[in-house]
C-alpha cells in the first residue's frame, strides 16, 4: 500500500454536477462530477472537489488518528496527493474508493511520522544516559490521540501477512462496501471475505482493547 495515488486509477465517470452550494454537503454525484472534471484538467473543478471533500477526509483520517491535530494532518497530506495524481484518476470505478486508498495509506504514514518524531525528541538533561526515560511513542502527548494497538498491530501484520492488511484497513477502518474492496483490490468476494476473517483472527491478541 503505496502513499501516492494508486498505478491504476479509477473512479467512475459522471456527467454534469457543479460544484456544491456554500454550506451544504455535496451529494455523492457532485463529487463524482467534479473528480472526472479535475482528472481532464479542469482547476476550478480540482479546487471545488477539494473544498467538498475535505471534511469527509478529515473525519476518515479520525479512524486511524483520534487526535485532531494528527487528523488534520493527515488530511492535508490526502489532499496534497489528491491534487497531484488527479490525472490518474480515469473513472473505472468511484472516486470514494481510490481516495479511502489514499486516507489509509497517508493516514498510517502520518502515525509511523509521528511515531518516530515522539522516539527521536532528545533525552532532558537529567535523563542523559537514561534510555528507560526517553519518551515512549505510546504515551507521548503528540500521538497519545492514535489508537496506538491497532496501528502497531497493523504494522506487525503487514510484516506476518501483507496481504491480510488492506481488506482489514479498507472494510473496518474505511467503512468500505465489498463491492468497492472488490473492485479496489480486484479480488473475489469470497477470497476479501475469506482475508478479512483470517485478518481479524490474527490481529485481535494484539489488541489491548479488543476491538476487532
Amino acid at each position: 500500500m503505496g502513499s501516492g495515488g494508486p498505478s491504476t486509477p479509477d473512479g467512475p465517470s459522471a456527467a454534469g454536477g457543479g460544484p456544491p452550494t456554500a454550506g451544504e454537503p455535496p451529494a455523492p454525484n457532485d463529487t463524482e462530477a467534479l473528480a472526472a472534471r479535475a482528472a481532464t484538467g479542469d482547476s476550478a473543478a480540482l479546487d471545488a472537489l477539494l473544498r467538498a471533500i475535505r471534511p469527509d477526509v478529515v473525519r476518515h483520517c479520525g479512524r486511524f488518528l483520534l487526535f485532531r491535530e494528527d487528523a488534520e494532518e493527515a488530511a492535508q497530506d490526502v489532499l496534497l496527493q489528491v491534487s497531484r495524481h488527479i490525472e490518474r484518476f480515469q473513472g473505472r470505478s468511484r472516486f470514494s474508493t481510490w481516495l479511502h486508498t489514499i486516507v489509509a495509506n497517508c493516514s498510517r504514514q502520518k502515525y509511523r511520522e509521528l511515531k518516530r518524531r515522539a522516539v527521536e525528541q532528545p533525552a532532558l538533561p537529567h535523563q542523559t544516559g537514561a534510555p528507560e526515560h526517553r519518551p515512549d511513542p505510546r504515551t507521548t502527548s503528540v500521538i497519545a490521540g492514535s489508537r496506538v494497538d491497532l496501528l502497531e498491530a497493523l504494522e506487525r501484520l503487514e510484516q506476518e501477512s501483507p496481504h491480510l492488511v488492506a481488506p482489514l484497513v479498507y472494510r473496518d477502518l474505511c467503512q468500505m462496501d465489498y463491492a468497492e474492496i472488490v473492485d479496489r483490490l480486484g479480488i473475489p468476494l469470497g477470497t476479501v471475505k475469506s482475508r478479512l476473517h483470517h485478518a481479524r483472527r490474527q490481529i485481535r491478541p494484539w489488541l489491548t482493547s479488543q476491538e476487532l
